[in-house]
């Protein structure tokens, strides 16, 4: 990326569209308004202009906005185009744009990481920024809004604040330990609240499942025999036709899921292979597959058509996974179950216990009740990053016997490891990954 382009892209989603939004960012901002549309309209005003080839020929008429550095989403003058959104109005303006020296069409999430450059935005609130563009759940939404508006910084930097007075404390005993006005002993002043600290990052990672959960989605596995029912069950949430259902044992050999919307939360289902002892390879090879995401479910949804089928799975969830057991086909008059049988009794012909269901996998959802804000570690790089500071102020903490410049080093890696999850320290090997993960126009 080259700094001194301008760049533009679409910003809109996809054509047509009633409105799409070319937007410009970078130094030839103002002169590339002053060729389309005449002049330059005052800052941060919707105008409504004809937009005009150089040749004088009109592309469209919509509102134009002017963005003045450093007042804007990327920190440099920036403009948007509001136009009609058909493919060959919008196709006419980025050609024109392309024609104009020193501009170039925008790289995927070059405008972001113009804003996070000239500190208009942390990694935080870059990543929540592009979990609020994908989000499809309330939970997801509050998660991405918490991250993107600087909620989840805010917590990061008032720990980074903390570390650095620590270390100015232990700076001013170790050189000016003779002086009257410098404070009295280090312990007494900052190794309680560098404990206090530890406990507060220690209870933050401890969030991070439930917000692997909240972004990622709860896994639901369907297992059980063959003909327990599990396909029909799946197009039944899914309330579409995922799953080939027929009366043939044995029918899903691959591992089908669908994405559902659950009390706010995204729900993960997955339907599998039915479990039994079998000489066909292909299907040997569903079971293999079933096994591998039963390892990796958050809940699993045990169906049976008769009682003896719970017991034949009894070993399942040896890693204490939770099962919820479900009786299926119960309105057929040959079935017979003890109430004490199963958790949830249903059919998926009659939609009989159906709700009964879903209440109970609502249960397994996470308590959010209380919570004001979703400050939660949402991605693998700030668990990482907060592990590496708890090491290094426990070690900081447990260092008695060292020196107080040793211990002073520990706190100093400690802010360090924060900073990185913020973008404030030794993060250029990060930047292609993070922002490769938006499209093109952000």
């Amino acid at each position: 990326m080259t700094a001194m382009h301008t760049i533009y892209a679409l910003s809109s989603g996809a054509l047509p569209s009633g409105v799409a939004v070319v937007r410009v960012s970078g130094q030839h901002t103002a002169a590339v308004l002053q060729a389309l549309c005449g002049d330059v309209p005052l800052p941060r005003t919707a105008t409504l202009k004809s937009i005009r080839t150089r040749n004088g020929l009109v592309i469209d008429s919509g509102l134009v906005l002017y963005f003045r550095a450093p007042a804007s989403f990327t920190g440099e003058d920036c403009a948007e185009f509001q136009i009609h959104g058909g493919r060959a109005a919008v196709n006419a303006l980025l050609e024109e744009l392309s024609q104009f020296e020193g501009l170039r069409h925008a790289e995927a999430g070059e405008f972001s990481r113009r804003a996070f450059q000239n500190g208009k935005l942390d990694l935080v609130e870059v990543e929540g920024l592009a979990d609020l563009i994908v989000a499809e759940t309330e939970m997801q939404r509050r998660l991405a809004i918490e991250h993107s508006g600087g909620g989840q910084s805010k917590v990061y930097a008032a720990w980074a604040k903390r570390l650095t007075h620590a270390r100015a404390m232990i700076e001013a005993e170790l050189d000016f330990a003779d002086e009257d006005d410098v404070p009295g002993s280090v312990s007494e002043r900052i190794w309680q609240d560098m404990a206090t600290l530890a406990q507060e990052i220690a209870a933050h990672i401890a969030d991070a499942p439930l917000a692997e959960i909240i972004r990622d989605g709860l896994k639901i596995v369907i297992a059980g025999e063959p003909n327990a029912g599990k396909s029909s069950l799946l197009n039944a949430l899914a309330q579409r036709d995922i799953a080939i259902v027929t009366e043939i044992a044995g029918t899903t050999r691959d591992v089908l899921s669908v994405d559902l919307s659950l009390a706010g939360f995204s729900v993960k289902l997955y339907d599998t292979a039915g479990l039994r002892e079998t000489d066909e390879r292909v299907e040997q090879e569903g079971i293999r597959r079933a096994r591998e995401v039963i390892e990796r479910a958050d809940l699993i949804l045990l169906l049976s058509e008769s009682m003896g089928g719970f017991d034949s799975l009894s070993e399942i969830a040896a890693d204490g996974t939770p099962v919820l057991r479900v009786a299926t086909k119960i309105d057929q008059p040959d079935r017979r179950w003890s109430p004490d049988a199963a958790d949830v009794f249903i059919s998926v012909r009659t939609g009989e216990g159906m709700d009964r269901l879903l209440d109970a996998i609502a249960s397994h959802l996470p308590d959010l009740s209380g919570r004001t804000a979703l400050a939660l570690p949402s991605r693998r790089r700030h668990v990482d990053s907060l592990r590496q500071a708890l090491r290094a102020i426990e070690a900081s903490l447990a260092g008695e016997s060292y020196g107080l410049d040793i211990r002073a080093e520990q706190l100093r890696l400690a802010g360090d490891a924060i900073g990185r999850i913020t973008g404030r320290v030794d993060v250029e090997n990060l930047l292609d990954v993070i922002f490769s993960e938006f499209c093109i126009g952000k």
